[in-house]
């Protein structure tokens, strides 16, 4: 076995979007609907996980996978068009990146750090670190090819194991 197949064999770390918790599965095993370990409940699912200021920090920062974020308000008209194609887009790439949402209006805090300005904003973040950034909303295959490019640019899940290996 090549260290490159060892290193994709390696578990990669997910937070389970209902209890937070850090929970490590080989991606071979991705396609197989692995749940967490606490609450048993399914790690991924097919739409964005909804975050709060509570747990933003730890999914940002424990998951392996790249977290592309939506900054939105219900009352946003861009928001409310583009929020269809983002579930779809995370319902496609469940494997490739975690998808989550940020009701700005209900964290401020969370929006205010980041300085969102204009929403919808999307910031893809690779453990803690603000990758990309996009400001107004996208269709599905805008949204599909910016994403895309970040997890084929090498800021997919474990990449920055494979290349410490």
């Amino acid at each position: 076995m090549s260290a490159n197949q060892a290193a994709a064999a390696e578990p990669v770390h997910l937070v389970c979007g209902h209890c937070d918790a850090v929970v490590r599965v080989p991606p071979e095993r991705f396609a197989d609907g692995p749940r967490c370990a606490k609450c048993h409940n399914a790690l991924f699912e097919d739409h964005p996980l909804e975050l709060k200021t509570a747990s933003f920090d730890k999914h940002i920062t424990r998951s392996d996978l790249p977290v592309i974020v939506d900054f939105w308000a219900p009352w946003c008209g861009p928001c409310r068009a583009m929020a269809p194609h983002y579930e779809e887009a995370a319902r496609r790439l469940k494997h490739k990146a975690r998808f989550a949402k940020v009701n700005s209006d209900e964290e401020p805090n969370v929006a205010g750090r980041f300085n969102i300005r204009g929403i919808p904003t999307l910031i893809a973040f690779k453990h803690g670190r603000e990758i990309a950034r996009q400001v107004g909303g996208m269709d599905l295959n805008g949204l599909l090819r910016w994403t895309g490019s970040l997890v084929e640019s090498g800021q997919g899940p474990c990449d920055d194991r494979r290349q410490k290996a």
